[in-house]
């Protein structure tokens, strides 16, 4: 089988384990982000099985039209909201799903909420410039960690605040509501109590037709100056330049993200701004995730090609 693997940053796949499972076949890795559908096209001439790393790229009629010799797409991880799946079923392309790991992106979580509250960035560049303490920090111990959407990885970071002494409180549809009562978890009257007693408050939503756009400028201008918003779900979660115009008016006084609505980003006046910590869609960039989300993508390949 000729088969492609999109968006490869890194030029890491080749490097995994999992890797050796398509020995035999005709693999074609590509390391740049390609948003024109002929141009994909033609690059993925006589493919026959595509390999997606999570969102990176839209799979669309546009696309599929171009692609008479697609028979599968195999997705790592679960998500397939960037697939249009009626367009796949009109072409005759089959699309299977793997499974996914939560602790990556919850780790990545932790790391945004320390680096935002200590200036972690701002500071280690300080260091390396000759200028010695220039900020004060935020501790966590006793203050308040707002979760919205307590599903696998919200559950984790919950557990994190629990660690460093913070009171949890939890707000979603029912599902988390009632995990989090489970869990001995406080949870929000409703959102926007969320966002005005949250010190540090953590995004955990899948996006979909009802979470676009869920968080607007009236939830965060409820934030305090001091508060801190954390999203390493999706960016379209906010309302598009809701997030900016906060941070500019100070409320929250602090954010820290690891996602955009264009990715991969070139440039964003966003960045520019001194209480923003940003990194480019880390959360499940880490070997372990890497390997499993890209076993069960190639096994699920595999076992679309053996049953043909």
């Amino acid at each position: 089988m000729k088969i492609a693997i999109l968006d490869d940053y890194q030029d890491a796949v080749r490097t995994l384990d999992a890797f050796g499972r398509l020995a035999g076949h005709e693999v074609l890795v590509f390391n740049d982000t390609c948003h024109d559908p002929q141009a994909l096209a033609e690059r993925l001439a006589g493919v026959e099985g595509l390999v997606l790393i999570r969102e990176r790229t839209r799979i669309d009629e546009a696309l599929l039209s171009r692609l008479p010799d697609l028979k599968v797409i195999s997705q790592t991880g679960g998500g397939a909201a960037h697939i249009d799946k009626q367009a796949c079923d009109r072409h005759g392309v089959e699309v299977v799903t793997g499974t996914g790991l939560p602790h990556a992106a919850a780790e990545l979580t932790w790391a945004l909420v320390l680096a935002t509250a200590r200036h972690l960035p701002e500071e280690a560049e300080n260091l390396k410039a000759g200028r010695w303490q220039r900020t004060l920090g935020t501790g966590l111990n006793g203050r308040t960690l707002g979760i919205f959407g307590l599903g696998r990885i919200g559950s984790l970071v919950a557990r994190y605040g629990q660690a460093f002494g913070m009171q949890v409180l939890v707000w979603g549809r029912e599902g988390s509501q009632a995990r989090a009562r489970d869990a001995g978890l406080a949870v929000a009257a409703n959102q926007r109590e969320l966002f005005e007693r949250a010190d540090v408050l953590s995004l955990h939503l899948r996006l979909n037709d009802d979470t676009r756009g869920i968080v607007g400028a009236d939830d965060l201008a409820a934030m305090s100056p001091q508060a801190m918003l954390i999203n390493t779900s999706r960016a379209e979660l906010i309302a598009p330049g809701a997030l900016e115009a906060a941070l500019r008016q100070g409320r929250p006084g602090r954010a820290g993200i690891d996602v955009f609505e264009q990715e991969p980003l070139i440039e964003h006046p966003m960045l520019a701004l001194p209480n923003l910590v940003a990194t480019p869609h880390l959360g499940y960039v880490e070997k372990d995730t890497y390997e499993r989300y890209f076993s069960d993508a190639f096994d699920n390949l595999l076992a679309f090609d053996t049953s043909r």
